[in-house]
């Protein structure tokens, strides 16, 4: 009987270091970037190599796109050719994502904001309609707040305002816990992906296999990282004050399928509260940019040709002018 206990605890013991020992590699775990769009391009710069993707006439107006957590510039699929008849489009892979390089730190929201702003002057785009979905929209209003003269206005597609809007569960929270997580992360099967992204979608949504190597392609680190990001960036000022506080008009879109969000019209009426223009998407999820592709795009063109606020009345607040310029915003040309 002791001699079994004896092997039992030994057994044991080697699996909590075998599980510790995967915890620091999977940590560790870097990936140099590399093309995996068709028509993209890596750039090499002073933050980080991203991929970028350029779409539609150089001398257009600008429309940038940046896309949403564990996704990749393919979740845009649906909308490029759409915009880019008539702008020009360029779509980001953020740190860690995609083809874009994925070292073991940088995975802050204010710095994701930063690798943006440099892939931005390194290809002459300023004054752009910056769209944000979900993980995006928070690095849209960071890129306006960092680097205002880059961004004309901004969308944001189900970026809930702070964390208390959405909740992932109990087990949507497991792959983020310390060592549980990266030993889930070693052994996940395709159909454990495929499972996690249906919350990306309305209910019944099939998911594109596409979507699956998006997650397959990420490292532990910026998985985590991100998400965390996302929550510290959010939870120390809600993204509508901070959207409100660059003074660029906003519009806010959700889908009326939302399944992150906890009530997605209440999230949007946190953004109206704050001088935001929003909309609803019926038949979507938390993508709309990919369930409602013509829908969604047509939002954001029509956003585009409003015109600009008006300047600022001097001695006036900065709230009372963001107020004031959404206002004008509503009421069009």
């Amino acid at each position: 009987m002791r001699r079994g206990w004896k092997i039992l605890i030994g057994v044991v013991v080697v699996l909590v270091v075998l599980v510790g020992l995967n915890a620091l590699v999977v940590d560790h775990e870097t990936k140099s970037a590399g093309v995996t769009e068709p028509g993209g391009e890596i750039l090499n710069l002073p933050g980080a190599d991203l991929e970028v993707v350029e779409k539609g006439p150089r001398s257009a107006s600008p429309i940038v796109l940046i896309h949403c957590f564990t996704c990749a510039i393919n979740y845009w699929d649906g909308m490029i050719p759409r915009l880019a008849r008539t702008h020009r489009v360029v779509a980001v892979d953020l740190l860690g994502h995609g083809g874009s390089g994925k070292p073991s730190s940088g995975y802050s929201i204010e710095n994701q904001a930063d690798l943006v702003a440099q892939a931005l002057a390194k290809l002459s785009v300023r004054d752009a309609e910056v769209v944000g979905h979900s993980l995006g929209g928070p690095i849209a209003i960071a890129l306006a707040e960092r680097s205002p003269q880059l961004v004309s206005r901004l969308v944001t597609i189900d970026s809930i305002p702070d964390t208390s809007y959405g909740d992932v569960g109990f087990l949507g929270e497991l792959p983020f816990r310390p060592v549980l997580g990266e030993a889930l992360w070693r052994i996940k099967p395709d159909f454990s992906i495929r499972d996690g992204l249906e919350v990306a979608f309305a209910p019944g949504y099939p998911v594109p296999d596409a979507f699956v190597e998006d997650v397959k392609r990420l490292t532990y680190t910026a998985y985590a990282d991100s998400h965390q990001a996302y929550e510290d960036y959010a939870d120390s000022k809600a993204l509508p004050e901070r959207a409100a506080a660059t003074g660029k008009p906003l519009l806010a879109i959700m889908g009326a399928e939302e399944q992150i969000a906890n009530d997605p019209s209440a999230a949007l009426q946190a953004y109206r509260a704050s001088g935001a223009q929003t909309e609803l998407i019926q038949g979507a999820g938390h993508s709309p940019n990919v369930e409602k592709p013509a829908r969604t795009a047509a939002l954001v063109l029509a956003f585009g040709t409003i015109k600009s606020p008006a300047k600022r009345v001097k001695g006036s607040s900065a709230a009372q002018e963001h107020l004031q310029n959404q206002r004008a915003v509503r009421r069009g040309p």
